[in-house]
């Protein structure tokens, strides 16, 4: 979220809303000090009538070293030395910005404002201070306390906006990689799939039509309907049902399938094109020449706010495991499960001699049904790939 947008009056740097926050300050400083002006030991003892005039008299006349020693820190020692790490020169600085102000301070209780009281009041009133070093040192008093506050506000806008714009590059960069690694999945499935319907219609199989069905559903779902970072868990699965329905087409009797979905799946939403992937991989180094009856197990159980995704599929051990295990779909799983879900997957992938298992159990949010999102857990859990 933009802080700009939503606090105007504080970090908006149109010149309106900048006038607004320097006039409310000095306002808020210059009652401040009138208001305790009043009481010090020199002006407690007069009349009522007397005693506030010259509290404000008093405010306004030493605010000019308060604004001297404010804007000098803000808009000269804080950017362009302490923020560009010129730590000595903007000590300094600092140190002569405070002497400047108790002179300037000085200056005004000693000489002036005694003239303006005498000539307002009719009144013959000596120096605030008797001497230069109290008037020095009261002069410092106020001018750090106002001065501090006034930069210690403009270095906590500084780093607020500086963290939230981090914050904002880091959303943008990590939906930008999201968006490379969904392009990614996209032109894969379809590769495959089309090498499915090109084998069908050359062989001039019935199933053609059903083929290039299924294929426009899952076509306009990749391309229409999954452009949000989530969609729901029930049109993925129905979506990885169509991919399955056209792969067992494709191999016919050569492949038993076994499809099962528990489960509150309808109350969950996932990362699109997240788990097809995995059923690409199964049907791509699953299916081996020298095996007379190939099979792929698929499990899949909400339960909750987990999801537990269990595939199986048989292979050989004549090398493929490893191209299943490092695939550039499973690469992406990984990419895009660490982006979306850190700490809140576990991924174990096993390979044997004869069976090769992918299990994913992720923690997803359910569907925003009442503009009320349900958080989920955090665990500290990692991809592990078991040989």
């Amino acid at each position: 979220m933009n802080p700009i947008g939503q606090y105007q009056f504080i970090f908006s740097d149109e010149p309106k809303y900048r006038i607004r926050r320097h006039v409310a300050f000095w306002i808020f400083w210059f009652l401040f000090f009138a208001f305790l002006y009043s009481y010090v030991p020199g002006h407690y003892f007069l009349p009522d009538v007397e005693r506030f005039p010259v509290s404000l008299l008093n405010s306004f006349f030493f605010l000019g070293a308060h604004i001297f020693l404010s804007y000098s820190l803000m808009y000269f020692v804080a950017p362009r030395l302490l923020l560009k790490g010129k730590y000595v020169a903007a000590a300094f600085a600092t140190v002569c910005c405070f002497f400047i102000t108790a002179f300037i301070s000085t200056i005004t209780g000693n000489y002036i404002l005694p003239f303006v009281w005498n000539f307002l009041f009719d009144k013959h009133v000596g120096p605030a201070n008797p001497t230069i070093f109290l008037s020095l040192l009261a002069g410092l008093r106020g001018g750090i306390t106002v001065g501090g506050i006034a930069v210690a506000i403009k270095l906590m806008k500084y780093w607020y906006i500086k963290e939230q714009t981090n914050l904002r590059l880091q959303k943008e960069k990590t939906e930008a990689q999201l968006q490379l690694l969904k392009a990614q999945v996209h032109p894969h499935f379809l590769f495959n799939t089309l090498n499915n319907l090109y084998s069908l219609t050359l062989s001039q199989s019935v199933n053609a039509p059903k083929v290039v069905t299924h294929l426009s559903d899952l076509l306009r779902y990749m391309l229409y309907e999954c452009n949000e970072d989530e969609m729901p868990l029930e049109k993925e699965v129905e979506m990885m049902r169509k991919y399955v329905e056209l792969e067992k087409i494709r191999y016919g009797n050569r492949i038993d399938v076994s499809f099962v979905c528990t489960g509150a799946v309808n109350e969950l939403q996932i990362a699109a094109l997240l788990l097809l992937p995995f059923i690409e991989n199964s049907f791509k180094y699953g299916i081996s020449e020298e095996l007379d009856q190939c099979w792929i197990n698929l499990h899949l159980n909400a339960d909750g706010n987990k999801l537990t995704f269990n595939l199986s599929n048989s292979h050989t051990n004549n090398g493929n495991e490893n191209n299943q295990a490092g695939g550039i779909g499973l690469q992406n799983i990984k990419k895009r499960l660490e982006l979306m879900y850190p700490g809140k997957y576990e991924l174990l992938i096993k390979s044997t001699e004869e069976i090769y298992n992918v299990k994913l159990i992720v923690y997803l949010n359910r569907i925003n049904r009442t503009q009320t999102k349900e958080t989920t857990p955090t665990l500290s859990l990692n991809s592990t790939v078991v040989a």
